[in-house]
């Protein structure tokens, strides 16, 4: 049974990660939006734990160096608001260096943030003496081919599966080396973060990480915007 107010509703709001915080982890970047939701001021719903927790969800976790222009978060409020109203209390209350940019109120029930928002578009700055798009895209290929990407995680052994998770990329000839464009899924056995794909392709860590779009990716290919989520 709920324990949801009759007039609870999620407000979903999209927000940046300016490139100074790139290092700034997922834990800091969450503590840091709830404190802003709390000086907001928004009636936001708690959780039935002892704790009493921010009823919020978050979109996945960007990787440690990555930078983002849109990032998501719902909030469900014990009270309907205005979306427009809800965004100006939380734009005056955010630092600007994680400022949303825009909100939408969506049905109470719908699947779960993190595991829903499945393709990621990133830009991504690869600077290398002599590194061009033509062989960069040929070691991609080969990468693509072998089909896995074996990594270490600390002192810990990871792999990573391509045939889903690895998405189109298109590579550029810039001063200094390349620049892609890159698209990456989520898969029940985890995600590609493009510096793992970028080390493995070329034998060096991007320069600059950005993700510049989430979307909700249908079985035909179609694409559904997160603020657009029914």
């Amino acid at each position: 049974m709920s324990t949801l107010p009759p007039n609870a509703c999620r407000l979903r709001v999209r927000y940046a990660k300016d490139g100074r915080l790139a290092y700034l982890g997922h834990l800091e970047v969450m503590e840091t939006i709830m404190h802003s939701v709390r000086r907001s001021g928004l009636p936001f719903e708690v959780g039935n734990g002892f704790a009493k927790r921010m009823r919020i969800q978050f979109s996945q976790a960007l990787p440690v160096g990555a930078s983002s222009a849109g990032e998501y978060y719902d909030l469900l409020l014990s009270d309907p608001l205005d979306a427009d109203a809800a965004l100006e209390a939380l734009v005056g209350a955010t630092p600007a260096a994680l400022a949303p940019n825009a909100a939408k109120i969506l049905p109470r029930r719908v699947a779960a943030l993190e595991a829903w928002a499945n393709l990621s578009c990133w830009e991504v700055q690869v600077r290398k003496q002599g590194l061009e798009a033509a062989a960069f895209s040929e070691s991609l290929e080969r990468v693509r081919a072998e089909g896995v990407i074996h990594f270490m995680r600390g002192t810990k052994p990871r792999q990573i599966e391509l045939g889903h998770s690895l998405g189109e990329c298109e590579v550029r000839d810039v001063d200094g080396g390349v620049d892609l464009t890159l698209f990456t899924r989520v898969t029940e056995r985890g995600s590609l973060r493009p510096a793992i794909l970028v080390n493995e392709v070329c034998g060096c860590m991007p320069l600059r990480t950005c993700r510049v779009g989430q979307w909700h990716e249908n079985d035909d290919g179609t694409l559904v915007d997160p603020l657009c989520q029914a």
